[in-house]
């Protein structure tokens, strides 16, 4: 299997030579398809890992590759989600989902002929995230967890072979965060695009995850890779077996001896 994410002792610094290095040697791969988290300490460069990854940002050293093709700018490919999730209030929740259409190519130059079409898929997904009649409402309208699944959608509506996760549930309370878990796990396995998620939450990584990536404190790298062999679908019953105890333990061991390492 190719891989759709490629890097390399990659070293990425906020402000150039000299500057705050936040990944050093820094090297992962992620096959096409695959869903995998990545876990550490907080500020050890877990979202600097997918600011490379998108191209926001450029390596210091090192390569970043994806599709083959080495990362120079922001990818088209990539479809994003954040903690934050950032619904424009002067538009509508469906316009929110709409809005990548409309400044992507090719569908920014399609748009309004297309419309009708695009807003079905828009329909289409907030469907799945379980917001069917929500799309005429404001944002403000919504709770935390409905403009999280908006923002999903908004993450998808463009067809990315990318996603790219910067602990998207991380504001949510229990009950919700769990209910995404869910919703997240369906729309990965009905479309199989290649997901990273940066989390600080175990169980959510082993919940969603193939490989599960342990990153040391800053300057970031990978200091443990787990692969995660549990059944699929997976369900809340299935977190408190002892596999899946066991596997959030383990990850969690790695995170300590990473904090004493500093």
């Amino acid at each position: 299997m190719s891989a759709t994410i490629n890097i390399e002792g990659a070293s990425l610094s906020y402000g150039g030579e000299g500057g705050l290095l936040a990944l050093a040697d820094a090297s992962l791969s992620v096959n096409r398809g695959e869903f995998v988290a990545v876990v550490g300490p907080s500020g050890c460069g877990k979202s600097s890992l997918l600011k490379l990854v998108s191209g926001l940002y450029p390596a210091l050293k090192g390569s970043v590759k994806v599709n083959g093709e080495a990362v120079t700018g922001p990818l088209k490919i990539v479809g994003m989600a954040f903690q934050n999730p950032v619904m424009l209030p002067w538009r509508t929740t469906i316009e929110n989902v709409l809005l990548p259409l409309e400044v992507v190519e090719p569908h920014r130059g399609q748009f309004r002929r297309r419309k009708k079409e695009y807003r079905g898929w828009a329909e289409a997904l907030l469907e799945t995230v379980g917001l069917a009649g929500f799309g005429d409402k404001n944002p403000w309208e919504l709770s935390g967890g409905m403009q999280q699944r908006a923002s999903l959608c908004r993450a998808l509506i463009h067809k990315p072979d990318l996603l790219l996760l910067d602990e998207p549930f991380a504001a949510l309370d229990a009950f919700t965060r769990e209910e995404l878990w869910d919703v997240m796990q369906a729309l990965w396995q009905e479309h199989k695009f290649t997901v990273v998620l940066v989390t600080h939450d175990l169980r959510e990584a082993v919940y969603l995850a193939d490989q599960v990536h342990v990153v040391s404190n800053r300057p970031g790298r990978i200091i443990h890779t787990r692969h995660v062999t549990l059944a699929r679908p997976r369900t809340l019953e299935s977190t408190y077996e002892p596999d899946f105890v066991a596997l959030v333990q383990e990850l969690r061991n790695h995170i300590s001896e990473a904090r004493q390492a500093a």
